[in-house]
């Protein structure tokens, strides 16, 4: 028998969908057996739900394992103290950051949800831009303090440029909602080497040229995983770079951007404003400047959360299970060289 572990409270028919797939699984859901309301809360949260005694009972018997592995990381530095016998790890979250290079040297898979998130998150960035280019923060604020008073002259989101930086699942969604705004689209993906027409933006941007798209966009959208070669690609320079009327959305991961170099631009008025759903320190302190500034949005790294999207995870794992117990390759593995 295969021993599946689940780290994550799943409705019961995601928890028979995955137990259908054979009957050489045997599975353990830990901490809350089921959540028939779906998932309430961030991955840190949901996480949380399961206990550290429940973590190290179930997973030393465990062969497979599908949880938040961020989450999981943060809590379990070392996961092979604890699964001795994990040989396949699939991640609920999209992102590879924290995936462990020595286990993925001594033979474990590792393999992400990347591309379930997609919809929610594109229309997480969509709405961002609509409440920045429509005054919403203000209305908002107004409401709050029962003055019937207008903001600024809210501007329509066509004929904006919308700079991208990663174009992958994220960032060609975000892109074809923009389309749809008919705003401008610029793209960078690792693979660009120069400026020039691309099939989904209307420009792509090699990200040796990152400051021209900076400069370029009225709302910059950071879609990029997290690997050495993007941890702070954008810093001073490249915020330096923005029109004082730009809005930076982040929706990737706090590490792509210098945060304190992003406080002194939005304290000074250098940029609009910034959409935050991922910051540097998760959950982002208490003391943060950030929290307090009329001109940014805050989320708690919820923008990809959704029940379709945790549905299309496990239609994911069901196939990459199909495929463990087949001998098959498995979808979305991660790649050490590439870091995603």
């Amino acid at each position: 028998m295969l021993k599946v572990v689940i780290s994550w409270p799943l409705a019961p028919a995601l928890v028979e969908r995955i137990q259908a797939v054979s009957p050489e699984v045997n599975l353990r859901v830990l901490g809350v057996a089921t959540n028939p309301g779906g998932p309430r809360g961030n991955f840190d949260q949901m996480q949380a739900q399961a206990t550290d005694q429940q973590m190290a009972e179930g997973f030393a018997e465990a062969d497979v394992i599908l949880c938040p592995y961020g989450a999981v990381a943060k809590r379990v530095p070392d996961l092979r103290a604890i699964a001795p016998k994990v040989s396949w790890v699939q991640s609920i979250a999209a992102g590879a950051d924290r995936m462990p290079q020595q286990l993925i040297s001594e033979g474990v898979v590792f393999t992400t949800s990347s591309g379930v998130a997609a919809q929610p998150i594109a229309e997480f960035v969509l709405g961002h831009m609509l409440m920045f280019s429509k005054g919403w923060p203000a209305f908002f604020r107004t409401q709050q303090a029962h003055e019937w008073r207008a903001g600024k002259r809210p501007a329509d989101l066509s004929g904006h440029t919308v700079g991208i930086v990663g174009m992958g699942h994220i960032g060609s969604e975000v892109a074809r909602l923009a389309h749809a705004f008919d705003c401008r689209v610029l793209g960078i993906r690792r693979s660009f080497t120069s400026r020039g027409p691309d099939e989904i933006a209307d420009e792509a941007v090699p990200p040796s040229e990152i400051n021209y798209l900076m400069a370029e966009s009225d709302f910059v959208v950071l879609a990029a995983p997290l690997t050495p070669q993007t941890r702070g690609i954008v810093g001073v320079k490249e915020i330096a770079a923005m029109k004082p009327t730009a809005y930076l959305i982040n929706i990737a991961r706090g590490g792509l951007v210098d945060e304190p170099a992003l406080v002194a631009a939005l304290k000074e008025g250098r940029i609009a404003g910034a959409g935050l759903d991922v910051f540097a320190v998760e959950p982002l302190p208490a003391e943060s400047e950030l929290w307090d500034m009329p001109n940014v949005i805050i989320s708690p790294h919820s923008a990809g959360g959704s029940e379709r999207s945790l549905e299309r995870t496990i239609d994911i794992f069901c196939g990459n299970l199909r495929r463990y117990l087949a001998g098959e390759p498995l979808l979305n593995i991660v790649d050490p060289e590439r870091g995603y």
